[in-house]
């Protein structure tokens, strides 16, 4: 009966009827109402009453110290093997920027031998007898995308296009078998998320609008990822635990800021954002992640009401909920090192990168204490021994993973191949321009066709995914490589020319564009408008037309975004979202064979709506969702508005600060000496006072740095409005400066943020003279010497005196992968 209510739940919900809320329902913020949330369950073979028993007479034996530690998740940037010997933590994680030995193109075989290690320490036995194993964490969320050569998947956008579930379980399946292939066990995925303000960064992280899809695609990934659980046995060495996240409405913050705040209401809440879960909970994923995000205000790693009244109590989950890097320190009242409300909440693990030993400390302390009771302490680790026990982690029972062949191999690239050929739309084609006729002399063009960063996004390799190179993915193809094959195999010839140019004239060109890669908050964008400066695309489009060659747009891209001048200036526009390494799946549906026929048609549709002009979230859809044009359709697409319908001089940029020799608007370079304070010009300046040069400079491209000599004592400033750097502060940014030292400084030298400087002097005598340099300081230097970076106005300010010279390249914040010290702080 209670499944029979969920399922009628969940479909009325699902096509649009209303379900009375509760009375009172939305009138209190961040509080809900059990009873109007969808009914799920966990499937009873997660456990067996003899694993039950073990974890009991476990439990017993437990002191408080094990008992805490298994609520304590720390990244392999600042954790060693060793440190559980005095640490007794239950789990570790390999962020988006680590690596095995800080390297982040280890091999599988690397990977297996670093959780073997932090697994070996775990299970030697403890006075008590007790040894409990790790368990460890990855992103691997298109494809094992930490390891070169293993199998890229489109990024979820691209799924959600091809409308396959079946080959969402493929994938799963696929991906499972990599992640154990390299000794890992635990997958951060699949992501839930529903998006509704494409500004969102993550929103290529999102299947879909459309949340019965999203249910129906959470069963198959799940269920391929982890395999179906099978009473009293273990989740087999080809399967790895999955996890369910956001939790919740990850996808629904105002204006889609990242890790902001959902203004909705229940019924909408459950309506459009929940409908992932129960079917995820049903299929058996064993785990759930909570949201960065907050509803209604009330940020979830500390709501009781959604983690414990909605989805442990009415959704039945009995897996163990886990939180994001840090998450917990955004809980009204709490820091990273300490947040008892968070496990009161129903959060059973903190995900604590690099604040685990200290959490550690404070959350042993409320434990003792009876802050936490101690019947909510032995739930969360009942949980996660739960898990821990199907996963077959425990010496009895134990489950190999390490099959190092998997990863990589030819079949799993096979099914991506496939994926990116289902995920690709056709939003227009003028004349059947596509495909491409067999014989064509093709011109292939664009800063995407030979980049195998921007056809595979954000979470490749490193976390924002910029750093790829082509060698990181020997078995796959850059769109150039798979589209001059495809055509030399069909009996014509291709060319490779990013700005457009040619000799020869083409019979068609083929112009590869879009987004650079990007992950979460740093993809955030204040509209949806391409290329809203320097639109050099736009620009190689109308070259190519202006020629008389037609054109056919491949746009990549995380998410629609208004292209209405490109769609005008092209004759086929086709959107290729971010599909991976495997690009032979965009050559078998653009270009035909010698007997004039494709390997694949176009049968992907638009997961979400493109819009009509730069306006979030898009009302006035210039492409429906299930738009996709196919093979033999005349439908022809006329000129399109190019009205932006939104001022785009008001987006502000928080992250970078300065490079190719200027600073990034908002930002202004000044300086402050005797002279008094002012700009910078772009040319050379002399100044009265202090900092008498500043001038533009070529090291690794034109004019791409300044440089700056000290006469006397100045200050070199990068000022703006107030910026929020606290999403960045808790998700362990940096601030970055890269230069190049050309005179040695006689005087001490500092750096600073907010206001609170730090004595750099050391480093600067380090540094090779001459040549460039990097460094790095944590903003959280910065914050624990007092400096609100909610409130930043002066992102960098460098202080020196006579003698010191440098050129300035870059300057912004990010994030690291390494557990950076603090310099002085000057008094």
């Amino acid at each position: 009966m209670r499944r029979q209510a969920m399922v009628m739940a969940t479909a009325l919900l699902l096509a649009g009827t209303a379900i009375a809320a509760p009375q009172g329902a939305g009138t209190e913020a961040g509080v809900v109402h059990a009873e109007f949330w969808p009914a799920a369950k966990t499937p009873a073979a997660i456990s067996d009453p003899k694993t039950e028993a073990r974890i009991n007479a476990l439990i017993k034996k437990m002191t408080v110290e094990q008992k805490v530690g298994q609520l304590v998740q720390a990244d392999i940037s600042t954790i060693t093997p060793k440190d559980l010997e005095t640490y007794p933590l239950g789990s570790i994680l390999a962020g988006g920027n680590s690596g095995p030995g800080g390297n982040e193109r280890s091999s599988a075989a690397d990977w297996a031998k670093l959780v073997g290690d932090f697994r070996a320490v775990s299970l030697r036995p403890q006075a008590n007898g007790v040894a409990i194993p790790i368990i460890f964490g990855v992103d691997a969320v298109h494809g094992h995308n930490n390891i070169p050569g293993a199998t890229l998947f489109p990024h979820n956008i691209g799924l959600g296009a091809a409308r396959d579930p079946e080959l969402i379980q493929r994938i799963g399946a696929v991906t499972a078998a990599e992640i154990a292939g390299s000794g890992i066990e635990w997958t951060f995925a699949p992501t839930l998320a529903v998006p509704q303000d494409l500004r969102w960064g993550r929103s290529y992280e999102g299947y879909a609008s459309d949340p019965k899809l999203i249910a129906e695609y959470a069963k198959a990934m799940v269920l391929g990822l982890q395999g179906p659980l099978v009473a009293g046995r273990s989740v087999d060495g080809t399967h790895v635990a999955a996890t369910a996240k956001h939790f919740l409405a990850d996808g629904g913050t105002f204006e889609g800021k990242d890790q902001g705040d959902a203004k909705v209401d229940e019924k909408e809440l459950i309506a459009k954002h929940a409908m992932g879960y129960p079917a995820a909970i049903d299929a058996g994923a064993l785990t759930v992640m909570a949201s960065f995000s907050s509803w209604q205000g009330v940020k979830h790693h500390g709501n009781k009401g959604l983690l414990t009244d909605a989805l442990k109590k009415k959704m039945g989950f009995e897996g163990f909920v886990v939180g994001d890097w840090n998450g917990h320190g955004q809980v009204a009242g709490c820091s990273v090192t300490d947040c008892a409300q968070s496990i009161n909440a129903g959060l059973d693990m903190f995900m604590a990168p690099d604040s685990w030993k200290g959490l550690y400390e404070t959350t042993l302390k409320h434990a003792k204490d009876g802050t936490i009771p101690a019947v909510r302490l032995d739930d969360a680790v009942r949980r996660i021994l739960r898990v821990k026990y199907k996963l077959g982690l425990f010496t009895e029972g134990h489950v190999n993973r390490g099959n190092f062949a998997a990863v990589g191999a030819p079949d799993h690239l096979a099914v991506a191949r496939e994926a990116v050929s289902k995920s690709l739309v056709l939003l227009k084609n003028n004349g059947n321009i596509l495909p491409i006729k067999p014989g064509a002399n093709v011109l292939v063009a664009g800063p995407g066709a030979d980049n195998m960063a921007m056809q595979s996004g954000g979470w490749t390799i490193s976390w924002q995914g910029t750093d790829v190179v082509r060698s990181d993915f020997p078995n796959g193809q850059t769109i150039w490589e798979a589209l001059n094959k495809a055509v030399g195999d069909a009996g014509g010839k291709a060319a490779l020319s990013a700005d457009g140019s040619f000799t020869n004239k083409p019979d068609v060109a083929i112009v590869v564009f879009g987004e650079a890669p990007y992950a979460e908050f740093q993809g955030d964008v204040a509209t949806l408008d391409y290329q809203p400066s320097d639109a050099t695309d736009l620009a190689t489009l109308k070259k190519l037309k202006a020629a008389g060659v037609p054109v056919v747009a491949l746009f990549l891209s995380g998410r629609p975004m208004f292209t209405n001048p490109e769609i005008n200036a092209a004759d086929a526009f086709v959107a290729g979202w971010l599909p991976g390494s495997q690009a032979a799946g965009v050559a078998d549906v653009l270009v035909a064979g010698r007997d004039g026929k494709t390997a694949r048609a176009f049968t992907g549709s638009l997961p979400f709506a493109w819009p009509s002009d730069a306006r979030s979230p898009v009302e006035k859809p210039q492409f429906a969702v299930g738009y996709g044009l196919k093979y033999g359709e005349t439908s022809r697409v006329p000129k399109l508005s190019e009205e932006l319908g939104v001022d785009i001089t008001k987006a502000l940029n928080v992250e970078n600060f300065f490079s190719g020799g200027r600073a990034r608007a908002p930002w202004v370079l000044t300086v402050t000496d005797a002279g008094g304070s002012r700009p910078v010009e772009s040319g050379p300046m002399t100044s009265p006072g202090g900092l008498v040069a500043s001038r533009s400079v070529d090291v690794r491209a034109q004019e791409d740095g300044k440089s700056f000599v000290w006469t006397g004592p100045a200050a070199l400033h990068l000022s703006g409005p107030y910026a929020d750097l606290s999403r960045q502060l808790n998700n362990s940014f940096a601030l970055r400066i890269d230069w190049r030292i050309d005179a040695p400084a006689s005087a001490p030298v500092s750096i600073a943020l907010g206001g609170r400087a730090f004595d750099i002097s050391s480093l600067i005598k380090a540094a090779p003279q001459g040549k460039v340099s990097t460094i790095k300081v944590p903003l959280r230097c910065f914050a624990d010497a007092g400096a609100n970076l909610r409130q930043v106005d002066y992102a960098l300010t460098v202080q020196a005196d006579k003698g010191f010279a440098t050129t300035l390249l870059n300057t912004n914040v990010e994030a690291v992968g390494e557990n950076l010290a603090c310099p002085p702080a000057v008094k």
